[in-house]
C-alpha cells in the first residue's frame, strides 16, 4: 500500500487535476484555426486572437519608436493631444504613478499616443519634459505621420476621431497590451480605483509572461 498509493495519487493528478492561476482576459475578435494543440495530454482546439498591427510612431526628436516591435514588452498606451489641457492632461498626470512603479522593470513599457500627426516637435517636448524625463527608457511621448484614426478603432478597439472644428474626440481608457499584441485589459480613467487596477494587472501580466516563457540557458 505505501509503494502504491503514491503511485495512483500521481497517476490520478495528472490525468484528472489541472493548475489554475489568474489569467488576463483576451479582447477581440477570436477565431478558430483548424489546427489541434496538445496540452497536458488534452487536445485544444487553437484559437487565432485579435492582434495590434505595429505603426510608425516618432518622438520629439524625429525619432522611430519600437512601439510594439519586441516580443518581450507589455505596453500601456493611451490617447492624448498636446495642447489639450482636459482628457490628456488627465490621462497624462495619473498614469505617471504607475510608470513610477515599474521604472526599473524593462518588460513593461508606456507609451502616450498623440492623435494630432502635426504635433509639433517643441509641444511633444515639452509633454515629454513635463511629465516623461525622469522615465526615458520606460515612458514614451510620440506621434504618428498621417492620422490613425482608423488605425486606432480597428487596433485598438477604441474611438477617436477630429470633428469639425479641429478638436478631437478620444477614448479616456488605457489599455493593457500582451507581448503578442493582444489587448489583456482596458482601463476607464473615470472609474474608481482603475489605476489600482491597472498597477495591479500588470503584474498578473507579467506572471503569465514567465510561466509562458522561461528563462533559456545559454548552452556554451
Amino acid at each position: 500500500m505505501v509503494l502504491l498509493v503514491p503511485g495512483f495519487l500521481y497517476i490520478a493528478i495528472n490525468k484528472i487535476a489541472s493548475n489554475q492561476y489568474l489569467k488576463l482576459p483576451i479582447y477581440g475578435e477570436k477565431t478558430l484555426s483548424g489546427k489541434m494543440n496538445r496540452k497536458m495530454g488534452r487536445e485544444i482546439p487553437d484559437t487565432v486572437y485579435h492582434q495590434i498591427r505595429p505603426v510608425a510612431l516618432y518622438d520629439s526628436e524625429g525619432k522611430a519608436s519600437k512601439f510594439l516591435q519586441e516580443d518581450t514588452v507589455i505596453t500601456v498606451v493611451h490617447l492624448f493631444v498636446a495642447k489639450d489641457d482636459g482628457l490628456s492632461k488627465t490621462l497624462l498626470t495619473s498614469v505617471q504613478p504607475v510608470v513610477e512603479r515599474f521604472r526599473n522593470i524593462h518588460k513593461v513599457k508606456f507609451y502616450s499616443i498623440s492623435l494630432n500627426p502635426e504635433e509639433s516637435r517643441e509641444d511633444l517636448a515639452y509633454i515629454q519634459k513635463s511629465y516623461a524625463r525622469q522615465y526615458p527608457d520606460t515612458w514614451f511621448i510620440v506621434r504618428p505621420d498621417s492620422a490613425i484614426f482608423d488605425y486606432v478603432q480597428d487596433n485598438f478597439l477604441i474611438d477617436a476621431h477630429q470633428n469639425a472644428d479641429g478638436s478631437y474626440i478620444f477614448s479616456n481608457n488605457y489599455i493593457l497590451i500582451d507581448t503578442q499584441r493582444r489587448i489583456r485589459g482596458f482601463y476607464d480613467i473615470n472609474q474608481y480605483k482603475e489605476m489600482e487596477r491597472l498597477e495591479d494587472e500588470i503584474k498578473v501580466q507579467l506572471v503569465e509572461e514567465a510561466r509562458n516563457r522561461p528563462l533559456k540557458i545559454e548552452q556554451k
